[in-house]
């Protein structure tokens, strides 16, 4: 069976699509030219790689057409990260790369078109987010990504094409990306360094990176409802005080965190949890991985790759 990744790059992106290649799938991946494929690059033979930018709808859809996918997840994005604020390539990466992709998926006959959303869709709420909740989003990513997720949807509506929306919250484990929290409080504390940080008192929900996996097979495996869209979460709120603490006892050196060495640049809400009641019903899905389990199994892949992080 054919496959299609973008995204193959990223954090999840590679996630997935090395437990494809495990399942000896036929992969293919679209990678940007200026990509950074250290995730990947030991697979990479494994993998069919086509150069495609999806801004670029002729060329998206002339390369979709040559490989005709049965299965596209769709993981390619910009924006989530402070240092990527051009509101341009926010917009047309997340929205116009998504509907550019799907437009071409829709003249081949695909199984399973798997988009990938963000809980930044939801904006600030006080209760667990659910995903019929009005989206308020607050920047130009979550703006970006709520309109990538309505217009899957509004295709698979009117089109009545299996398309699924995931919308993923805090993702952590093997292979995160090296600005991300989790894993600069892992390398500092095994380098014998104090993390500067901002505040203890800031909340996520946090998802180990194989349930995240589990449900992008299981959902192309049987898609759910055209449409259907749905929180990938815990469904437990952690605060940034009980994930460092939890990664100090585990490598155990005495370093002590310095809190308050670093504002933050943004208000940090009190509740950021995702309502998986969705999830579990329909998809009869639930993460199997609990945040003590994943963090230990996270500290001993960086024990043994450190290397990959400078």
């Amino acid at each position: 069976m054919k496959v299609l990744v973008t995204g193959a790059s990223g954090f999840v992106g590679g996630a997935l699509v090395r437990r494809l290649v495990e399942m000896e799938l036929d992969v293919h991946v679209f990678i940007r030219g200026e990509s950074d494929l250290w995730r990947i690059q030991d697979i990479q033979h494994k993998l069919a790689s086509h150069v495609v930018d999806l801004r670029d709808a002729a060329l998206v859809e002339q390369t979709v057409a040559g490989i005709r996918p049965a299965v596209i997840y769709h993981l390619a994005t910009y924006g989530g990260f402070a240092d990527q604020r051009d509101s341009s390539a926010i917009f047309a990466a997340n929205f116009m790369g998504t509907v550019h992709l799907l437009r071409a998926c829709e003249n081949v006959d695909f199984d399973c078109f798997v988009n990938t959303g963000s809980s930044s869709e939801y904006g600030v709420k006080a209760v667990p987010m659910r995903e019929n909740d009005i989206l308020e989003p607050v920047g130009d990513y979550g703006v970006a990504k709520s309109a990538a997720t309505l217009f899957c949807r509004s295709e698979a509506l009117q089109k009545d094409l299996p398309v699924v929306t995931l919308r993923l919250f805090s993702p952590y484990g093997p292979w995160d990306d090296p600005k991300r929290f989790v894993p600069y409080v892992i390398k500092s504390f095994l380098r014998g360094e104090s993390p500067r940080l901002s505040t203890p008192d800031s909340v996520r929900d946090y998802i180990y990176i194989d349930d995240v996996v589990d449900l992008y097979l299981k959902v192309s495996k049987a898609p759910p409802p055209s449409g259907g869209i749905f929180n990938v979460g815990s469904g437990e709120q952690s605060s940034l005080g009980e994930v460092v603490s939890l990664l100090g006892e585990m490598v155990g050196n005495g370093v002590v965190p310095a809190w308050g060495a670093i504002t933050t640049k943004r208000d940090e809400p009190h509740s950021w949890v995702a309502d998986m009641s969705g999830t579990r019903e329909l998809l009869g899905w639930e993460p199997s991985t609990p945040l003590k389990a994943g963090l230990r199994n996270t500290v001993e892949w960086f024990r043994e790759h450190l290397d990959y992080y400078p």
